[in-house]
Order: structure tokens, then C-alpha cells, then sequence
């Protein structure tokens, strides 16, 4: 009768191990059938667009220069990413723009050029697929396109042209005709056209003759950079320093405000019930509630600024420190605290040098873990409030033209962490371990 029982129990067993082995995997299965199908994944290949995926990736390592002619007045304006601050002077161009009887010539290289015709339109012998000409007949645009069959990188209409290729980009409209010329790097990441100092390399500027009669070398070029009107490196340098502000006040503040309140959540410590339930609770709905939602609701509450997305970390981290801080307390020795005691402290003597220096490194160690991951938060929640890289990282999306800018800010936030996470390991290692 006992065996068979044992062998009845060791069916069951092998059963249920049957089932999960394979209801477990059967289950993930169905899960990703039905992703499959809520999320349309179908129709998101179908919607996909990989030549805007491709002119996005193009513009994050490379610049523009905007050849455009007035289809009202007839005039030429030549500016680098389209910005007045990066316009060439009138009377200036590269000397890949040049004029050709009534016409512009832009030449692309490799033979090839894009004539822009003093009729309001342009001419382009593209290779591989013949001469384009395009327009504006009255309020229409007239081209020798086919109706139906072309290709990808055309786009035609009655009112908008558009021929993109790796080379460049030409579009024309009923207000203007416009060429795109893409070139690598980075260009006035240093000076602008406006500046004396553009166009001279590094060895001329430190060792050369002086460049401008009014300052040094060194001084004035200095000077250009930082107060570079594109890039705007000293603004950035501020939003950085605004991000790093707003991460240190929220995680620090945090962390002073929840140790004095972990006591109260601490079993050893608060001997209340009722007062250690409500102390926990409070925690939890400070934690729960996201912080990004802290941001927003704090934004409208005391409008945007650093200072308001400092307080949504605050927030927050007092209720993850309220609960990690807490526990920490209630794996103390209680020995070390009698030892203290003994020498006839007081109650907060006992906390200073009884129960402190127990806990000290799980709670640098936390706040330096905090202090890391908030730095990449203040950044989102710097582009909320208005305030740090954040900020500047969201205008430069928005306007969906200077993605090496994007690329620019992506690259200072990547650094700026890494250095945090060199920063709190060197303090880890010196205030824990004392290496």
C-alpha cells in the first residue's frame, strides 16, 4: 500500500513536471503570437521608411549646406544648415557654387551638378537614371517626370518636388528651389564665418602671426568658441553643470531627508506598530508613484525649472532610500550599540557612534549608486522642466534639422555618466574600503 502511494506521488510529480516543460514554453509562445499581432507588426514593416531612417543617420556625422533661390526675388542665399548664423556673407560663396549666365551652377563632384535656372527651377542629369528638369509654370510645378514608376528617392506633386540622393538633395516648391548638399563632420563646430579665426588651423592660431589686430590669438579665438553662436558651447557647458546640479541636490537631499525617517520604519527602532505601518506606507507612495509623474505634477505646481526637477528626485529617492536605509538599520548589531551605551551615552549618542558607523557604507554605497542614475535621469527630466542638457536635447530633435547637434548632446550625457561612474567607484573604494 506504501509503495504504491509513493509511486502514485512520483506520477503526480513527473506530471506536473511534464506540463510545465511544456506548458511553459507553449505559454511564452502564444504570448509572442499574440505581441505579434496587438502590436501590428506587419504594418509597422509596411509603414517603415528607411530613406528618412537613412537621412536621419546621415545627418547625426555629417552637415548641410542650403543652396536656395527666392522664386520671388531671384535671390541666392547660401547657409550652412540653413541658419543665418551659419548664412555666408553676401558677395561670399564656396567655391562649389558658382554663377553661370543667368543660372547658379552648384557642382556635386564626380561631374556631376545641379543647375538652378533663373526660370524658378532646376536641371539635374542624374546618373544611372537621365535628366530631370523641374519648374514653376504659373501656381504649378511642371516637370518631365513620368506620372507612375519612379523610384524611391522621387517624390513629385503639383506643389512639391523632391529628389534625394547620397550626394545631395534638391526640392522645389512654389516659394523656393533648394539644394542640399551634405559634407562630413561637424562644420563651425569651432568658429563661425563670422569669426576671423575660421578657417585657421590650431598651429596658426597658437604659433602664427596674430589673426586679429584687436586681440590675441589665443585669447580671441578662445573667446569665438565658447561664444560660438551654433553650437553655443557655453550654454552647454551650463546645461551640464544644471543636470549634475539637479541630480546631486535630488539624490543628496533625499538622502538626508530618509535616514532621520528610516528610524521610524526600523522594527528595532520604532517599537510602535501603527508608527512604523504609516512611516512604510508613506514610502511606498513615494516610490510608487514614478518619478517622471513627480515632475509633471511639481512643474505645474511651482513652473519649470532645475530646481522643480531636483525636487521630483527628491521625491522619489526619499522612498527608495526610506526603504533600502530602513532595512539596513534593522540588520544592525545590537551589541555595538549596548557597548556605547555603557559608557553612559545618550539616545542620540548611542545613533551617532553605535548605530552610524554600522550602516555607513550601505548608505554610501546606495547614495553614490542613486547619484550615478540620477545623472542620466536629470536628463529627461531636465527636457520636462525646462531645465540641464535635457532641455537643449529636446529643442534640438524638435526642430528636425540638426541631428549632429542631437549627436553632440548624446555624446556629452554618455561621457558625463561615464565620468560619474569613475567619480562614485573612486569614492566608494576611499570612503568604504579606505584604498
Amino acid at each position: 500500500m506504501a509503495d504504491a502511494a509513493l509511486y502514485a506521488s512520483a506520477d503526480r510529480l513527473f506530471t506536473r513536471k511534464k506540463l510545465l516543460s511544456f506548458g511553459l514554453p507553449a505559454l511564452v509562445l502564444a504570448y509572442l503570437v499574440y505581441v505579434f499581432f496587438a502590436f501590428d507588426l506587419p504594418g509597422l514593416a509596411e509603414r517603415a521608411r528607411m530613406d528618412n531612417a537613412q537621412t536621419l543617420l546621415s545627418d547625426t556625422w555629417s552637415y548641410k549646406t542650403h543652396v536656395t533661390r527666392d522664386n520671388r526675388s531671384g535671390g541666392i542665399d547660401i547657409a550652412i544648415e540653413g541658419e543665418r548664423k551659419g548664412a555666408y556673407a553676401e558677395g561670399t560663396s564656396p567655391d562649389w557654387v558658382t554663377p553661370e549666365g543667368e543660372a547658379t551652377r552648384v557642382d556635386l563632384g564626380e561631374g556631376q551638378h545641379i543647375l538652378l535656372l533663373p526660370e524658378n527651377g532646376f536641371v539635374w542629369d542624374v546618373p544611372g537614371y537621365g535628366l530631370i528638369e523641374g519648374r514653376l509654370d504659373g501656381r504649378s510645378l511642371v516637370t518631365n517626370l513620368p506620372e507612375t514608376g519612379l523610384p524611391e528617392w522621387i517624390s513629385a506633386s503639383s506643389s512639391r518636388v523632391q529628389i534625394t540622393r547620397p550626394e545631395a538633395r534638391v526640392a522645389l516648391t512654389r516659394a523656393k528651389t533648394e539644394v542640399f548638399r551634405y559634407f562630413p563632420g561637424w562644420e563651425l563646430f569651432f568658429f563661425t564665418l563670422d569669426s576671423p579665426y575660421h578657417g585657421h588651423g590650431l598651429t596658426e592660431i597658437l604659433f602664427g602671426d596674430q589673426i586679429d589686430p584687436a586681440r590675441g590669438n589665443l585669447a580671441g579665438a578662445w573667446h569665438d568658441f565658447w561664444q560660438n553662436g551654433m553650437w553655443r558651447h557655453a550654454d552647454v557647458a551650463w546645461a551640464l553643470f544644471e543636470t549634475l546640479l539637479m541630480a546631486f541636490l535630488g539624490t543628496m537631499g533625499a538622502a538626508i531627508v530618509a535616514l532621520p525617517l528610516a528610524f521610524l520604519s526600523a522594527r528595532n527602532f520604532a517599537p510602535l506598530g501603527a508608527l512604523r505601518f504609516a512611516t512604510r506606507r508613506v514610502f511606498d507612495f513615494l516610490r510608487g508613484v514614478d518619478g517622471l509623474i513627480w515632475t509633471i505634477v511639481l512643474s505645474r505646481a511651482f513652473g519649470p525649472g532645475p530646481l522643480t526637477g531636483a525636487l521630483a528626485m527628491l521625491i522619489t529617492d526619499t522612498g527608495s532610500f526610506g526603504k533600502l536605509f530602513s532595512e539596513a538599520l534593522e540588520n544592525v548589531d545590537g551589541r555595538q550599540i549596548e557597548g556605547v551605551a555603557s559608557t553612559g551615552a545618550k539616545p542620540l549618542q548611542r545613533y551617532r557612534f553605535g548605530v552610524i558607523p554600522q550602516v555607513m557604507p550601505v548608505l554610501i554605497s546606495q547614495v553614490l549608486y542613486f547619484l550615478e542614475s540620477n545623472t542620466r535621469s536629470a536628463t529627461i527630466i531636465g527636457a520636462i522642466t525646462g531645465g540641464g542638457i535635457g532641455l537643449l536635447l529636446t529643442q534640438a530633435m524638435i526642430t528636425q534639422k540638426d541631428w549632429e547637434e542631437v549627436t553632440y548632446y548624446i555624446l556629452l550625457v554618455v561621457l558625463m555618466v561615464m565620468a560619474m561612474d569613475s567619480l562614485s567607484g573612486w569614492l566608494r573604494r576611499k570612503l568604504i574600503r579606505g584604498s
